[in-house]
């Protein structure tokens, strides 16, 4: 028999053996936490009696899959407790949120997406899914491939940015690196896409809020990069919380069956997000948690995320009186079993603990994490080119501000199981650099802001440190400026710490937080020459920095070995070739911004739409700057018309005209001048990373055929191509200037 055969036969015989309490056990899944020690005041009393609820139901066979374990020896115990408590002797499916890494951690998502690079993407995830295997979890809560527009929401920093293509480019590699060549390739895990679908785009930015989505909207720019995804082979996708135009995500038949498998082709099984079926009754969309627990099962849910007390336990009596067709069940166990068959678990359920600490230790894996976060970096602005700064020339440096030395914000959020030992700051990347050269002063400056409503993960002690009570704010500023007035150069460590961004971390202001503008105002004001570096997940608003700081790095939360990367590429030992995958605004009153916007009325006032202040953006989407310079030649079309179905190659001739080697994410934007809908100004077609050495040109082509020109129209309701004219713009960010145009018909 075929392996799919087998598989086939084996699910067929366990599904004809199962009670339906064990079906519906299967379609279950627990957190298991594990409490820090100190912990326990303060707790949600649910989860201080989650262990004991869920073993008990582990010993009766009736859990699929448990998440929030990462100890190895704990996944093990748990995994007998499962085998023996199930008479068919079924094994659970571990999950946790591998969202930027498990013990090695990488810059944060939306930093990956910054360095436009799908190859550094995928070796960031399959490092992770080694150490996530190793210890005994099956499966990634990850990509976040959620389009987000609004900087206020805080889960920007888990996806790729405001764009679409480039969105897709970054879910896909993501899902090649957790999954591999194939689901159940050895040292890999099961990606989880998610949040299926709208949710980046919540009103006001305010996370978990309602989403009003147009249809062209949902189908052109939120729907691109779950497809991407599941034709990755994404094993499975995470519905959301939200509503969407009126209805629950999460209970949306049309959103999760019409849209997800029949549109998008999707295979795999489908989990809630923690709670979201039993939250139909929240809101009042069901009457009760059966009820609740009926309508995500029938929407297209196969499994539910639950923290205590699942509506799914009310499938059974569901089932019996019929609300529930059994053959809707069957297709939702028969899908989960099929993972845990793939991914081996039937005969090989246990981990190797000796194994899982060589893997988490190897040193290979920071190595990767330093390169992430070299490649990630985006050079904002490098006035009179401040840098690189040349390690021989200084005598002394003063690193300052309440982000350089704390190991935790350098992490960043959306990690559990980090090891803060090991973590380098940037203080602590730069003396490291400096040793022997300069001497380097480390000044705090500020005190550490805090969140006016405390962060959802304090209560577990994951918060970013705080100042000491006694901590004498205008002695810590007095001391940063000596330090400053003092020293050959000061590098200023500015941003949001890590606990005031992820989810439930939406602001509505985009502002330095606390003391931090202050600071910096203060440090400039000494005439020393200084350097801003930014922490952050989000843009912010840096307005008097980019016009009086001549050096501004966005190194993002950089991850394990962050402070290396930073000190590499201050001193020129790499070069910044990051590119912003979102469009950076002056002020939070520009938000929702992004690129990709139609020509609408009056275009020549575009950069007039507000009348206090300019409307056009503090830096667009795709600009960042590195350690040399390049020149575009005049674009080249090959063809001047084509059919509907045809295709054209554009190239352009890439100089770089500085005397360092560099790297250059080469940018195609097209417009559809006419046609049944109006098309955005500038739409991001195609992109390709380039090196290219000092001096020399390189020639870049890009294929331009239906699948580029296709969209969705909101005239038709359909998928269209037009008869048209198109302009192509190729560059180095969205303001390109190399132009060209062809005729489609």
């Amino acid at each position: 028999m075929t392996d799919t055969t087998e598989r086939t036969a084996r699910i067929d015989d366990l599904l004809a053996r199962m009670t339906t309490k064990q079906k519906v056990g299967q379609l279950i899944q627990y957190f298991y936490f594990s409490l820090p020690a100190g912990a326990g005041e303060g707790i949600d009393p649910f989860i201080s009696r989650q262990p004991q609820a869920v073993e008990a139901a582990l010993a009766e066979g009736v859990v699929g899959s448990l998440l929030f374990v990462t100890d190895p020896a704990e996944t093990n115990r748990l995994q007998k407790l499962a085998i023996e408590g199930n008479e068919h002797g079924i094994p659970l499916l571990f999950g946790f949120d591998v969202i930027h890494g498990l013990r090695t951690i990488f810059p944060v998502p939306i930093a990956l997406a910054a360095s436009w690079d799908a190859d550094t993407i995928e070796r960031a995830q399959t490092v992770a899914a080694r150490e996530a295997r190793a210890v005994g979890i099956h499966w990634a809560f990850a990509p976040m491939v959620d389009i987000a527009r609004d900087a206020r929401w805080g889960r920007i920093i888990e996806g790729a940015g405001e764009d679409p293509l480039l969105g897709s480019v970054v879910a896909a590699a993501q899902v090649r690196g957790f999954q591999g060549e194939e689901l159940g390739a050895s040292e890999h895990i099961v990606a989880g896409p998610k949040h299926f679908a709208g949710y980046g785009a919540a009103l006001g930015g305010r996370d978990y809020d309602e989403v009003d989505l147009s249809d062209q909207e949902f189908w052109n720019t939120c729907l691109p990069p779950f497809k991407a995804a599941i034709d990755a082979g994404a094993g499975n996708i995470m519905s959301a919380y939200m509503d969407l135009n009126g209805v629950p995500a999460s209970g949306n038949h049309w959103l999760l069956t019409e849209v997800l498998r029949d549109a998008l082709g999707f295979e795999g099984f489908v989990v809630t997000d923690a709670n979201a079926a039993k939250d139909l009754e929240t809101h009042h969309f069901a009457a009760d948690a059966a009820d609740a627990a009926v309508r995500a099962l029938n929407a297209g849910v196969d499994m539910e995320m639950g923290i205590f007390q699942p509506a799914f336990a009310n499938l059974i009596e569901a089932i019996d009186d019929g609300r529930v067709d059994t053959a809707r069940v069957d297709e939702a166990v028969r899908r989960i079993l099929v993972v845990k068959e793939k991914l081996g678990l039937f005969e090989q359920p246990y981990v190797d603990e000796a194994d899982a600490r060589r893997v988490l230790a190897d040193p290979a894996h920071r190595d990767e994490a330093q390169r992430a976060a070299e490649r990630s970096a985006v050079l904002l602005r490098n006035e009179g080119g401040i840098l690189p700064l040349d390690p021989d020339s200084l005598g002394s440096v003063a690193v300052i501000g309440p982000l350089a030395t704390s190991q935790r914000d350098t992490l960043g959020p959306w990690v559990f199981d980090f090891d803060l030992g090991e973590t380098v700051t940037i203080a602590e990347g730069i003396a490291t650099r400096l040793a022997g050269k300069a001497s380097v002063v480390v000044e705090q400056g500020v005190a550490e802001p805090k969140r006016t409503f405390p962060s959802m993960f304090e209560q577990f002690g994951d918060t970013s440190p705080s100042a000491p009570a006694d901590f004498d704010a205008d002695a810590a500023l007095d001391r940063a400026v000596r330090a400053a007035t003092d020293a050959d150069v000061a590098i200023v460590v500015l941003g949001e710490q890590q606990d005031m961004i992820g989810e439930n971390a939406s602001r509505s202001d985009l502002s330095l937080p606390g003391d931090q503008q202050r600071l910096l105002e203060a440090v400039v004001a000494t005439g020393t020459r200084v350097v801003l570096v930014l922490m952050n997940g989000r843009p912010l608003d840096i307005r008097w920095a980019a016009e009086n700081v001549p050096g501004i790095l966005d190194v993002w939360y950089p991850g394990t070995r962050g402070g290396s990367a930073v000190a590499s590429l201050l001193f020129g030992d790499t070069a910044p070739a990051g590119k912003l995958p979102f469009t950076w605004p002056r002020t939070v009153g520009q938000v929702p911004i992004h690129h990709a916007i139609t020509r609408s009325h009056a275009p020549q006032n575009q950069d007039k739409r507000y009348w206090n202040e300019e409307s056009t953006p503090l830096f667009p989407f795709g600009h960042g700057l590195g350690y040399t310079s390049f020149e575009y030649a005049e674009v080249r079309v090959d063809a001047e018309r084509v059919g509907l179905d045809g295709t054209v190659t554009v190239s352009v001739d890439v100089a770089n005209t500085g005397d360092r080697d560099g790297v250059e994410v080469v940018q195609l934007y097209l417009h559809q001048r006419f046609g049944t809908s109006s098309r955005p100004l500038r739409q991001l077609a195609a992109f390709e990373r380039v090196e290219i050495a000092a001096g020399q040109t390189e020639t870049v082509a890009f294929r331009i055929g239906p699948d580029e020109r296709r969209y969705w129209s909101a005239a038709t309701r359909d998928w269209v191509l037009d008869a048209t004219v198109f302009d192509v713009w190729v560059g180095g960010d969205a303001n390109a200037q190399a132009h060209a145009e062809f005729t489609v018909g």
